[in-house]
């Protein structure tokens, strides 16, 4: 045989072979030192335990990295990232990191799926290309206009106030869904802003009162609205209370009162999708609470958009936002910014110790 053509086989024989046996690496950059570091050993957790039970047959491994939940620790995450070939990153819990980690992760074309991280990030809205990340947590937009569009079905004929903290959180929940609901022909009876902090909240139930209000959506915290609840039992109001994601927070006053509503997300543990990857992590002597089941399916998502790709030619980022996963939180799909498309969040009431989803 010709030495060239010899040389030439030899060549891509090596080339071809190196491909077929190049491992793939997940990259999970997570705060795994200070005072977050608890929750972002639930992020490498679950991502392990998913990788783990990889079932599409890949070579696939876990790197990580810690970003201290800070922008200089993003930004030297997702260099590390570079330097290990990271094929994609899961994870992320602090927009501060996020935001350092993405420029330097999207210059290498490298997409992010993050479980913790929902809503844009300055630098994203500053860019005139969308980074490639990708949040598998409904944002902050699509948690409010869920929200609107349950409490459009539950208020057609219900006199309803909306009342949020004056936090910048608060109002843009409150607004967001008073929006929603005017969309649809709905107005409150009531709006205002009330004290936060309060003991009681008299006042504000007594106004709710003289306006006819019987039911009223909160945007605040729970603690907040525990004494709301306190105060309607005193007054010997029927004051139906909802309120948001907040209210799953511990609580440093007194309890919620009984029939007190929230909407929001299942937590991820509970779903009967999720049953095999908590199964999987107790078998690894990991506990299935919190981040962990979210990066399961984050990983879960990665090890099938790898599978995906060795038949479809196209950018990772571009498999990402056309195809549909199946995963511990039931499909993930994703639309052209990147967020979830999904109807996750359900009606719950608290029964005196948990939220307990209700079934009309």
């Amino acid at each position: 045989m010709n030495p060239m053509i010899r040389a030439a086989t030899l060549g891509l024989c090596l080339l071809f072979g190196s491909v077929a046996n190049a491992q793939d690496k997940i990259g999970v950059i997570a705060p795994l030192s200070g005072s977050f570091a608890r929750l972002g050993n639930q992020l490498v957790d679950g991502a392990n335990a998913a990788v783990a039970g990889n079932k599409q047959g890949q070579d696939i491994s876990v790197v990580t990295a810690d970003d201290k939940c800070d922008a200089a620790g993003g930004a030297a995450a997702a260099r590390e990232m570079v330097l290990a070939n990271a094929t994609i990153v899961v994870g992320f819990l602090c927009t501060e990191s996020l935001e350092a980690a993405l420029p330097i992760l999207g210059q290498k074309g490298i997409a992010v799926i993050t479980p913790g991280v929902r809503d844009l990030t300055l630098t994203e809205m500053r860019a005139d290309t969308p980074y490639p990340v990708f949040r598998i947590a409904s944002s902050e937009r699509n948690a409010a206009r869920e929200t609107g569009d349950i409490l459009v079905n539950l208020w057609r004929t219900t006199p309803f106030a909306i009342i949020d903290d004056g936090t910048i959180f608060g109002r843009e929940i409150a607004a967001t869904v008073r929006a929603r609901l005017e969309e649809k022909g709905l107005k409150p009876v009531f709006a205002d802003t009330y004290r936060p902090g309060l003991d009681n909240q008299n006042a504000l139930v007594g106004r709710l009162k003289r306006a006819g209000a019987t039911q009223v959506f909160v945007g605040g915290e729970r603690d907040d609205v525990a004494a709301i609840g306190r105060s309607a039992v005193a007054l010997n109001y029927p004051l139906t209370i909802i309120g948001g994601e907040s209210l799953k927070a511990t609580a440093s006053g007194g309890d919620l009162s009984v029939g007190t509503l929230m909407i929001a997300p299942r937590d991820p543990e509970t779903l009967e999708s999720a049953r095999n990857a908590s199964n999987a992590m107790e078998l690894a002597g990991k506990v299935p609470e919190g981040y962990a089941i979210p990066a399961y399916a984050a990983a879960e998502v990665a090890v099938q958009l790898l599978t995906t790709a060795q038949a479809q030619a196209a950018s990772l980022s571009d498999l990402l936002r056309k195809n549909v996963f199946e995963t511990a939180i039931g499909p993930v799909q994703f639309d052209a910014r990147g967020e979830r498309i999904a109807d996750t969040f359900r009606l719950q009431r608290y029964d005196g110790k948990q939220f307990v989803q209700e079934t009309n």
